[in-house]
């Protein structure tokens, strides 16, 4: 009996193994501006939006794991790979947009996180969100990293709140899961609004510039390893562990997304309740529809993943940056050795904190961060493609087959993003 719970027990270890950067960017897509994003979904459009989850998910998985080995392959993050292989004005573009979104979404999560503790807990929510930033920033810089990547670990299981918000409400099944499988299609400004926002949240280029770069980080620190392009023995290993990951991680995401999407379908849709400004506004209303359980769950779940989300947010600005730079890079390294590193983390989160206090609407900012992000996603995606069939880039490991062909379809899915919101723009009544 005791052999069989020692196996079990090493049978377990070996799958939490292969979690690592693939889990914590799934868990991190849902972000409060996420959260909010698939609660306005759901309250605006109910159930027929859902099907939108199963079709992100495909390019989702391809577009994290080709970013995943661009960083173990290489040895660099997506950011070092960039900056080597195109024009500096092209780089510092891009990396400039992505700071500014970044912070914004920063900010907006830091928000989120200040008005759902003020829910739960009562007072100022501007004490709540100095105090959210200080904890993110203080632990990614002092904390060691393999306990803080084991934190963030244990904070995505956070998200499993919304499953338990899903569990209390009344759902009417049928409908929900015809939402989820039959794709239904409106030609209207509204429906491509939103649809340009999911797509926008669930593929960001935030998200693949932190796995790359997390992929890198692992492979660097560990005397073990060098990029695979240079010691190639153990990549049927090192690719197969990059897939599992980054498939449980976006399927982790995309569940948890789900779950957000019906229960705000299922309560305040069918209430008539259509517009939801954020995810905290979401949780208020829940709680005359639901209760005030169901209120705190989702709540508590907007508190557990913005402290997931903010590091992944500041972390991949500073990866960005500190590669494009050349600067010593990571969040194994102590401040000392990447005091540049370091303070773009900090700035980050610090100028998040300070939009805060502005009279800027952060509804407004985190619309226009979301445009940021979806004309900077196409770009950036195009830029990988091109690099992972370069065997100068890639060595003997360059990504073909099915897995390069979803890559330039979640790509050009991107770019019908961009034309869809320009499209949703012009339409009457935006």
């Amino acid at each position: 009996m005791a052999r069989a719970d020692k196996m079990a027990s090493q049978k377990k270890d070996g799958i939490l193994r292969h979690l690592g950067p693939g889990l914590i960017t799934g868990a991190s897509d849902d972000d409060p501006s996420g959260i909010g994003t698939y609660s306005q979904a759901g309250a605006q459009l109910g159930f027929g939006i859902g099907w939108t989850m199963l079709l992100s998910y495909p390019l989702m998985v391809a577009i994290q794991e080709i970013s995943g080995r661009i960083g173990r392959v290489t040895g660099r993050g997506i950011a070092g790979n960039v900056c080597r292989n195109y024009p500096g004005w092209v780089v510092w573009l891009l990396v400039s947009l992505l700071f500014v979104a970044n912070t914004i979404n920063v900010a907006a999560d830091l928000g989120a996180m200040g008005d759902a503790a003020r829910l739960v807990i009562g007072g100022p929510a501007v004490v709540y969100v100095v105090a959210f930033a200080a904890i993110s920033v203080l632990a990614q810089t002092f904390m060691r990293y393999a306990r803080y990547v084991g934190v963030l670990k244990w904070l995505s299981l956070v998200l499993f709140a919304y499953v338990i918000a899903l569990a209390v409400v009344d759902v009417p099944w049928r409908e929900a899961v015809a939402g989820l499988v039959i794709p239904r299609i409106e030609w209207t400004g509204a429906f491509l609004t939103t649809l340009v926002a999911i797509l926008g949240t669930t593929i960001s280029p935030y998200l693949f510039i932190w796995q790359s770069s997390q992929e890198a980080e692992e492979q660097r620190i560990d005397p073990r390893k060098r990029p695979l392009k240079v010691d190639a023995r153990t990549k049927g290993r090192e690719l197969w562990r990059i897939r599992v990951d980054t498939m449980i991680g976006m399927a982790f995401s995309n569940v948890i997304a789900i779950a957000i999407i019906m229960t705000t379908a299922a309560t305040l849709h069918r209430q008539g309740i259509t517009d939801v400004g954020s995810s905290a506004e979401a949780a208020a209303a829940l709680k005359p529809i639901a209760g005030p359980f169901a209120e705190f769950v989702f709540a508590v779940g907007i508190i557990g993943t913005g402290l997931l989300a903010i590091p992944v947010l500041a972390g991949s600005t500073a990866y960005a940056i500190g590669e494009g730079r050349k600067w010593p890079v990571g969040l194994a390294r102590k401040p000392k050795q990447a005091t540049a590193f370091y303070s773009v983390l900090a700035l980050s989160v610090g100028l998040g904190v300070a939009l805060n206090f502005t009279p800027v609407d952060p509804i407004k900012a985190l619309y226009w961060s979301a445009v940021i992000n979806g004309v900077l996603a196409a770009p950036i995606m195009a830029m990988m493609m091109l690099l992972v069939r370069r065997p100068d880039v890639m060595g003997s490991l360059v990504v073909r087959g099915w897995l390069y062909w979803l890559g330039w379809a979640s790509t050009a899915a991107m770019a019908l993003c961009i034309v869809g919101m320009a499209a949703s723009m012009l339409l009457p009544g935006q």
